[in-house]
């Protein structure tokens, strides 16, 4: 690493003011920042001093995701190894089969080695892709703005592939996220300036776009010519009898979906570091949870004799889909989620009633937690705003006394 710091100190002047690359000091300038503790120190008599800035925020979320990726990396894996293990497949005829039979792997779901690799040669090019394209246009930005390159992408290119199925195309993965960087983030001036979830409006858009290849029954698990529907598009069919698996292996993950999504245990994992440092909010998480229930328990008792979903019990609602990992990593985000500490409950309330909402009233969408979060990340400043003006209504009544 030192000689790294010896190559940045000397090429620093050419970088800054009249330097021959000063118009690439963003550049420059983010090498130096992800390699090494900012020089810059504060100055002046009065100064507040925080030990957690934004590299070591962005840093503990990525660790607070290293759960769901492990698990997306072996559940991706293991559902493909299981269905063309049952299928009398014994090596695949493509890159990703000259790589595992180079590496001596079967396709034996029990081989847990296996299961890891395959799942890996899925999510590594995805996320490759996603902080390729979407770490270019963010520097393209900066430099263009004469700004910093913030770690802000850092979490973004983690969330947006472990939204995503196995199968998806790669030029739609770098379209997604391209539409993302640029439409949810740098149209409003970059990291904390955007109102809406970078990685959910990248899904959101991939969603409406190319249905097929996002939410189709034969993108879920990485075997071509099968098809196998979500749970979540199971029980608008089938009802809760047509789910041929137990609450447990739906908790762990191991069912299909999307790479990152499948198990609300590693998210919970994720959840607390991000409340043990406090960069999540338990206020965000528990409202979210409650909405969730108090939601799904009033539309079991009404029932329906033509909507299925209306039978999917709360409990079921907490580890299907994606709820768990967007509640713990897309709703708290800081920049997008509200301020104030009232504002924070009710925005999680709000989420979890929008999710069962769209999952149960209009089965079309199987999942709701998505739409659920871009829709409270519109209303996020107005709650703020509410909260603001009834705290000072409230201190104007106290002065008048």
């Amino acid at each position: 690493m030192r000689f790294l710091r010896d190559i940045l100190d000397s090429q620093h002047k050419n970088f800054t003011g009249e330097g021959k690359f000063s118009k690439f000091y963003a550049i420059y300038e983010a090498i130096d920042t992800f390699a090494f503790t900012p020089g810059a120190v504060t100055k002046g008599q009065t100064h507040v001093r925080d030990g957690l800035d934004l590299k070591r925020l962005m840093v503990t979320v990525a660790v607070a995701l290293m759960p769901c990726i492990l698990l997306a990396l072996f559940n991706t894996g293991y559902q493909a190894n299981s269905v063309l293990y049952s299928q009398g497949v014994s090596e695949l005829d493509s890159w990703r089969g000259f790589i595992l039979s180079t590496l001596g792997l079967s396709l034996d779901p029990s081989n847990y080695v296996s299961n890891f690799i395959h799942g890996a040669l899925y999510f590594v090019p995805v996320f490759i892709v996603t902080n390729i394209v979407g770490g270019s246009i963010e520097g393209i930005f900066s430099v263009i703005r004469k700004h910093e390159i913030n770690e802000g992408f850092l979490v973004t290119g983690l969330l947006f592939p472990l939204t995503l199925p196995p199968t998806i195309p790669l030029w739609q993965v770098a379209l997604g996220i391209a539409f993302g960087v640029i439409f949810a983030k740098e149209v409003y001036g970059g990291t904390g300036k955007n109102f809406l979830n970078v990685a959910l409006t990248a899904r959101a858009f991939l969603y409406f776009a190319y249905p097929a290849e996002i939410s189709g029954d034969a993108v879920w698990t990485a075997v071509d010519g099968y098809t196998g529907a979500t749970t979540l598009g199971i029980v608008p069919l089938m009802g809760m009898e047509g789910v041929n698996l137990s609450w447990l292996d739906a908790f762990i993950g191991f069912i299909p979906g999307s790479m990152g999504e499948t198990s609300a245990l590693a998210a919970l994992m994720g959840a607390g570091l991000l409340l043990l440092t406090g960069i999540g909010s338990w206020r965000i998480m528990l409202g979210s949870v409650l909405g969730l229930v108090v939601t799904a328990t009033l539309l079991n008792l009404i029932g329906s004799e033509t909507n299925l979903m209306f039978e999917m019990p709360a409990y079921w609602h907490l580890v299907v889909g994606g709820f768990a990992f967007g509640t713990v990593f897309m709703a708290t985000d800081p920049v997008t989620a509200p301020t104030t500490f009232n504002a924070q409950f009710g925005y999680g309330l709000l989420i979890g009633f929008m999710t069962v909402l769209v999952r149960v009233i209009n089965p079309a969408f199987p999942e709701g937690i998505m739409l659920a979060i871009l829709f409270a990340n519109v209303f996020a400043p107005l709650m703020d705003w509410f909260v603001v003006q009834n705290n000072i209504r409230k201190r104007n009544a106290n002065y008048a006394k």
